[in-house]
């Protein structure tokens, strides 16, 4: 039996209130909110933190391969499936496949693994980037969505059915060098969306001896809510059929969006249950799954369902505008940032990215970064790889930066101590500063440190454990 095995979703903290854009430009839009990447979030440690959420329970030893899809990668040119392999500590002989410049990135990565031999761990990542006052910057979110595909008995969603159609249409683009997404005119646009899905739609049903009705959830990516609702009338879809888009809590996420969905599905999901997933661009991308009795057994995960609850709503449109660096600030008074030494990532990666500390083999005592004279017994090049991932952590102390260069005042900066043994110092983000107290819980999270001379540097921050 082929199919879904686990899953696991990442939604960003931070959400705008799409109010704020209203009241800026003085003018109508939707309403809700979306979510928002941090000013130390990409593609790449969104991917990871849904990554995460995906292997727990599961040994990452299992992992055979890694696919990774987005339109907003780091790098034009560079992989990012070795930043993203490291930060989970897979093997080193995971294959890896990255997939781009298409908004079916994901549920074209998907039904592929569907197809191939082995554990896949899929991956789909986005945050699209949406000029200022237009209909994009009101539907855009953040947000990245983790599935594991095999066979066995634990599969969770069998698949029953996948096909794929080829439609060239110009409705949406980014060049290279393009700041912002582009559309067509909206009229051109939907009218081929709802011809092109009602007719491969109907046409994959009837391949199947289905019809709508027998469908327990229907989930479409569209551009919006109109015209996720107009598909769904001409199909013939009931209400009660219709699986939430997400539109008003978190936005349309690009290449990840048909994931998000059906993660939403199959968090609400029984077994028998029939799940339809259809993603338009460039074409339409349909997979039928059935829900087994596998799914009981999947232990809990954050998912959509969680992430959506725990959040900061209070984002400004200034910061927003300040993250997405669509506006230029004074740069700090100091001396810019020098690119990082790629002899030294190279000879930390196992450190920077998988967390790995040393502990000493004569005391037990751990510590990071990692040393040859071990700080408790001074007993040298004793030491054996300790990776402190995962493990329960809590702040001893903490200071709030004023003077920090920070996109997000005051820079909050704490003492961390590990369950176990093992004390740094990490910055802490996803935390208002009235928020943080000494004692409190925290987790190690990947993000984005920063970018100079078009190197992008990664590491791990805390945030609380909530």
């Amino acid at each position: 039996m082929k199919g879904i095995i686990s899953y696991g979703a990442y939604i960003p903290y931070n959400r705008l209130q799409r109010s704020r854009i209203k009241e800026f430009f003085g003018t109508s839009g939707l309403s809700g909110e979306k979510s928002v990447a941090g000013y130390d979030e990409d593609s790449v440690s969104m991917s990871v933190e849904a990554a995460i959420d995906c292997l727990q329970g599961f040994n990452a030893e299992q992992i055979d391969s890694v696919f990774f899809a987005t339109t907003t990668g780091p790098y034009t040119e560079k992989s990012s499936i070795p930043t993203i392999s490291k930060a989970l500590d897979l093997r080193a002989g995971v294959k890896g496949i990255e997939a781009a410049q298409s908004l079916r990135a994901g549920s074209s990565s998907l039904l592929v693994a569907l197809d191939q031999e082995g554990t896949t761990l899929v991956l789909a990542s986005d945050h699209q980037l949406s000029g200022p006052g237009g209909t994009n910057e009101q539907l855009f979110g953040d947000g990245a969505v983790s599935f594991i595909v095999g066979t066995g008995e634990d599969v969770i969603a069998k698949v029953v059915d996948t096909t794929s159609v080829q439609v060239e249409i110009i409705k949406q683009w980014r060049n290279e060098g393009d700041p912002f997404v582009q559309n067509w005119e909206d009229r051109f646009a939907s009218s081929v969306y709802t011809t092109k899905i009602y007719e491969s739609v109907l046409e994959f049903l009837d391949n199947n001896n289905l019809s709508i009705s027998d469908i327990s959830k229907v989930a479409i990516s569209a551009p919006g809510t109109k015209g996720y609702l107009k598909i769904a009338k001409s199909l013939g879809v009931s209400k009660e059929q219709i699986q939430d888009p997400l539109f008003d809590q978190v936005g349309q996420t690009g290449s990840s969006h048909s994931g998000l969905m059906l993660i939403s599905a199959l968090e609400e999901a029984k077994p028998g249950d029939t799940i339809l997933v259809v993603n338009f661009a460039e074409g339409t991308d349909i997979m039928l799954y059935q829900v087994t009795d596998s799914i009981a057994k999947l232990s809990k995960r954050r998912g959509v369902r969680d992430y959506i609850e725990v959040k900061n709503n209070e984002l400004s449109y200034a910061d927003y505008l300040k993250w997405k660096e669509i506006i230029k600030m004074e740069p700090p008074r100091r001396p810019a940032k020098e690119r990082p030494s790629a002899p030294a990532l190279y000879r930390n990666y196992d450190q920077n990215l998988g967390f790995y500390g040393s502990k000493c083999q004569v005391c037990n005592t751990p510590q990071f970064p990692k040393q040859r004279v071990c700080v408790e017994c001074q007993t040298k090049d004793k030491m054996e790889d300790y990776r402190f991932f995962g493990r329960t952590a809590e702040i001893v102390t903490f200071t709030l930066d004023y003077l920090a260069p920070t996109p997000a005042s005051p820079a909050l900066v704490a003492v961390i101590d590990f369950e176990g043994g093992g004390r740094i110092i990490s910055e802490v983000t996803d935390c208002d500063p009235a928020e943080i107290k000494i004692g409190m819980d925290v987790e190690l999270t990947f993000r984005r440190l920063y970018e100079a001379g078009g190197i992008h540097n990664y590491f791990w921050k805390v945030r609380p454990k909530r």
